[in-house]
C-alpha cells in the first residue's frame, strides 16, 4: 500500500467511525454506566452525610428522605389528598380514642378536659421486616450472631460481612419497645421532652433507664423489656394501647412520624453486640424497617442506595385524590401494587451547577431550581410562571406548591427598645414591619418563589384565610380588591407616635440604632445591604451583628438578640404547630422547648391558645384562631413574614410526581419509564467525534511531510549505496 492509499484508508476509517457513532444509542458520558439498565432505578442527589438514621434520634428533613422510606410508623399521610389527611399505614384502621376521668370512668368524646386519653391500635397481621442478620437464627431458634466478646466479632468489619439473614413479623412489642427507646436518655431523642408531658409513665421510665445506665458501659445493651411503662399496654401481638395524660389531639400527627416507627428488641440487641458499635455497625448507620425500601449502600462520601424490600407488605397506589389529580394523570396507577421503582441511587453532589447540568443531560430524574439556574428553567411574566422553551422541548414538567412553613423577622420582646407591650413599642414594631417590603424581598432574593404572610399560619393549614378575610389590617389594607401594604408615610407617622420622629429619639435627638442578629454564613452582602435599605426608609440605622451559628443560637437562648430572622417548617398540619411558636410557656428564655424565640407572652393569647389546641377543626375553632391573630396583629411580636414556594422539575419519564409538604415517605408512589429515559438520554448525549477527527487529521497532515522526507532520504541512501 503506497502513501496515498494509506492516507485514503485513514480518512475512510475515520468517516466510518463517525457514521457508526451517529447510530450508537449508548452514551459515553453516563455517570451511572456501572448500574444495570434492567433494574428500574431513579437517580437523585444528597449534599451532606446523614448524621442520624436511628428513627429515635433523627429530626432532620434531609435524613427523613432516607429513613422515611425504610420505617413505618402506625399512620401515614394520604399521598394525593389536600388538605393533608392521615390514614393507616401498618394498622387495620385509624386508632380509636377513649377518654376517662381520674377514677377510670369513661367520658363522652365531647369531654373537654379528661384526665386520660387512651389510644387503641390494631396492627395488620403478616407484616415482615426486611432481611437482616439481627433476625438470623438456627434450627433451634437461637441467634446465629451472638458474640460474647470483641474477639469473637473481630472478623466482622462491616454489616456486609454478616451473610446469614432472617426476618420476623411486626408485632405490638416492636412499637412498645421503640417508645421506650424514645424515653431512654441514651438515645437523646428530640421528642422526649414533649412526649414526657403526655405519655403516662414516660418520665418515670426515663429515670429508671438513667439509673440503670450508671453502672453500665457506653456500648452495653440495656434490655428495655425489663421495665414496664405505665402508659403502654400490650393486649396481644396485634393490639396495644397508649395512655396520655389529659387531651392532646395533635398526638395523632406524631403517630405518622418515624419517631414512632417500630424497632424490635432483636435489632437493638444485635447492634450492641461486643465490638460492633466501635466499628460503626449501629442502627444510626444501618436502619432496619418494614417499609418499601431498605438501605443497601451507605457510603456518604459517594452514594447511598435504597433497594426494594423483598418482604414489603401489600400496599396499593391511592384510588382517589385531590381536585385536578385525575386530569394531571396522577390516578392512572390507581390500585396498583407498590412500590414501582426497584432502586433509588443518591449521589453526593455539593455544587448546584453539576446537578443542573446532569439533570439537563437526563442523568438525574428530578431536580429543584437553584438561583443560578432559575432563568434557564422558568419564565416569570405578568400572566404567571411558565417553563422556558428549552425545558418544554425536553418535555420537562414543573410542579409548584406552597411549603407549609413560615419565615419571619422576630422582635425580642424582652429588649428595652423593640420589646415590651406599650403603645410606643407596638408602634415602633408596626412601623418597621410596614417599611420592610417582603414582596420585594421575595422577588429579588427568591426569584418570586414565595408569598407575603398575614399570620404565622401558612396556606394549606386550618386557620389560614385568603383575601380580605385573612388580612393583617394593622400592616396592610384592602384596596381595589387587593391586599396592599400600608404606605411609608403611615409608617413614619407610627414611628413619630412611638417617640422617634424621622428616626430620632424625641427626647434626646439621638438617631435610633437597632441591632440585627444573624449568622454570617446565611447572608450575602447584597441581602444585608437590602435589609439596611428597608430601615433607612424610616431613617433608622441598622447595625448588623453577624456571628457563627453557635454564637447566634446562644444569643437567642439567653435573650440577647434584638431583631433577627427565623423560620419554622410544619411538623404536622395543624395550626397549633405554628401558633405555639408564640405561646408564653414556650418562651425561649425560660422553657425547655424554646420555640417561642420572640419571648412573647400575652395572657389573653395564651388563654385562647389553651382553648384552641384541644378543639377539633370547626367554625368555632376558626373563630378562636381569628381572635388570637387579632392579638398578634396588634402586638406585632413578629415583623414581616413570608411563606416559601417549592418548585420541582421532573423529566417526562417520571410518573406520579406530587409535592407533599409534610410527608417524606413518598418514594413508593413514584414510577419511571426506563425505556423512554434510555432513548432520550441517548438523543441528548450523542458522542461528537468531529473534534477528535479534526485533531487526528491535523496530526496526520503534520506527519505526512515528515514521513515523505524520511522516505526520500531512505531512497537517496539506497541509491548512493
Amino acid at each position: 500500500m503506497n502513501l496515498t492509499q494509506r492516507f485514503l484508508f485513514v480518512i475512510s476509517a475515520l468517516t466510518l467511525c463517525t457514521a457508526l457513532s451517529g447510530c450508537d444509542t449508548g452514551t459515553w458520558n453516563d455517570p451511572h454506566a456501572t448500574k444495570s439498565e434492567k433494574v428500574k432505578t431513579l437517580y437523585s442527589t444528597f449534599s451532606q452525610r446523614p448524621k442520624h438514621l436511628d428513627p429515635a434520634r433523627s429530626f432532620s428533613s434531609d435524613e427523613s428522605n432516607f429513613i422515611d422510606q425504610i420505617y413505618e410508623p402506625p399512620l401515614q399521610y394520604h399521598y394525593l389528598k389536600r388538605p393533608y389527611e392521615l390514614e393507616p399505614a401498618t394498622l387495620t384502621k385509624m386508632p380509636e380514642v377513649e377518654y376517662f376521668d381520674e377514677n377510670g370512668n369513661k367520658l363522652p368524646e365531647s369531654a373537654k378536659k379528661p384526665t386520660y386519653s387512651v389510644y387503641r391500635f390494631e396492627i395488620k397481621p403478616g407484616i415482615q421486616y426486611q432481611p437482616h442478620p439481627s433476625f438470623a437464627t438456627d434450627e433451634n431458634g437461637k441467634f446465629i450472631y451472638n458474640f460474647k466478646t470483641k474477639d469473637e466479632s473481630a472478623a466482622f468489619k462491616s454489616l456486609k460481612d454478616f451473610t446469614q439473614m432472617g426476618s420476623k413479623e411486626l408485632t405490638a412489642d416492636d412499637y412498645i419497645y421503640q417508645i421506650k427507646r424514645l424515653a431512654d436518655p441514651m438515645r437523646l431523642a428530640p421528642l422526649r421532652g414533649l412526649l414526657s408531658q403526655y405519655i403516662l409513665g414516660m418520665s418515670e421510665f426515663t429515670d429508671w433507664a438513667k439509673q440503670q445506665r450508671e453502672s453500665m458501659g457506653q456500648y452495653d445493651w440495656l434490655d428495655l423489656r425489663k421495665q414496664d411503662m405505665q402508659g403502654l399496654e400490650k393486649i396481644d401481638d396485634y393490639h396495644f394501647t397508649i395512655t396520655l395524660k389529659g387531651k392532646y389531639p395533635q398526638f395523632k400527627y406524631w403517630l405518622a412520624f418515624h419517631f414512632f416507627a417500630p424497632i424490635p428488641w432483636q435489632v437493638d440487641r444485635f447492634y450492641h453486640l461486643p465490638g460492633l458499635p466501635e466499628r460503626n455497625i449501629t442502627l444510626d448507620w444501618h436502619p432496619v424497617g418494614t417499609g418499601a425500601y431498605m438501605m443497601t449502600e451507605n457510603n456518604p462520601n459517594a452514594e447511598i442506595v435504597l433497594s426494594r424490600n423483598p418482604n414489603f407488605r401489600e400496599d396499593f397506589y391511592p384510588i382517589e385524590g385531590a381536585a385536578g389529580d385525575k386530569q394531571a394523570g396522577l390516578l392512572e396507577d390507581a390500585g396498583r401494587q407498590l412500590p414501582f421503582i426497584d432502586q433509588y441511587v443518591f449521589r453526593l453532589e455539593k455544587e448546584a451547577i453539576p446537578i443542573w447540568t446532569k439533570f439537563l443531560q437526563g442523568y438525574y430524574d428530578r431536580a429543584g431550581i437553584s438561583s443560578d439556574s432559575f432563568d434557564q428553567a422558568v419564565n416569570v411574566q405578568a400572566e404567571g410562571i411558565s417553563l422556558t422553551e428549552e425545558m418544554r422541548e425536553k418535555g420537562i414538567n414543573l410542579q409548584r406548591a406552597v411549603r407549609p412553613a413560615t419565615y419571619y423577622m422576630g422582635f425580642n420582646m424582652l429588649d428595652p427598645v423593640v420589646g415590651g407591650y406599650s403603645e410606643k413599642a407596638r408602634k415602633l414594631r408596626q412601623a418597621i414591619t410596614i417599611a420592610y417590603d417582603t414582596d420585594e424581598f421575595i422577588k429579588i432574593f427568591m426569584n418570586g418563589r414565595g408569598e407575603t404572610g398575614m399570620s404565622p399560619i401558612p396556606p394549606g393549614i386550618f386557620g389560614y384565610q385568603q383575601g380580605q378575610q385573612g388580612i393583617n389590617d394593622v400592616i396592610f389594607e384592602w384596596s381595589d380588591g387587593e391586599i396592599k401594604r400600608r404606605s411609608i408615610e403611615y409608617a413614619k407617622q407610627l414611628l413619630a407616635e412611638a417617640g422617634y420622629p424621622d428616626g430620632r429619639d424625641a427626647k434626646t435627638g439621638e438617631p435610633l440604632v437597632l441591632n440585627y442578629d444573624t449568622t454570617s454564613s446565611a447572608n450575602t452582602k447584597a441581602r444585608l445591604n437590602w435589609i439596611r435599605k428597608q430601615f433607612r426608609k424610616l431613617n433608622l440605622q441598622l447595625n448588623i451583628r453577624a456571628t457563627d451559628y453557635n454564637r447566634f443560637k446562644e444569643k437567642m437562648e439567653t435573650g440577647n438578640a434584638q431583631i433577627y430572622m427565623w423560620g419554622w417548617l410544619a411538623d404536622y398540619p395543624d395550626p397549633e404547630n405554628f401558633l405555639f411558636l408564640l405561646y408564653g410557656d414556650n418562651a425561649q428564655i425560660d422553657s425547655k422547648s424554646g420555640v417561642n424565640s420572640a419571648n412573647y407572652k400575652n395572657a389573653a393569647y395564651d388563654k385562647l391558645f389553651d382553648k384552641m389546641r384541644i378543639m377539633d377543626n370547626s367554625p368555632e375553632r376558626m373563630a378562636v384562631i381569628q381572635d388570637m391573630l387579632d392579638i398578634l396583629h396588634r402586638d406585632n411580636p413578629w415583623g414581616p413574614t413570608f411563606h416559601p414556594h417549592d418548585y420541582l422539575l421532573s423529566h417526562s419519564w417520571v410518573r406520579n410526581n406530587k409535592i407533599h409538604g409534610i410527608s417524606k415517605a413518598v418514594y413508593k408512589y413514584i414510577d419511571i419509564d426506563i425505556d423512554k429515559r434510555k432513548a432520550m438520554r441517548a438523543e441528548w448525549n450523542r458522542p461528537n467525534l468531529w473534534p477528535l477527527i479534526t485533531v487526528a487529521l491535523i496530526i496526520l497532515f503534520l506527519i505526512i511531510p515528515g514521513y515523505m522526507a524520511y522516505k526520500r532520504r531512505q531512497l537517496r541512501t539506497i541509491g548512493e549505496s
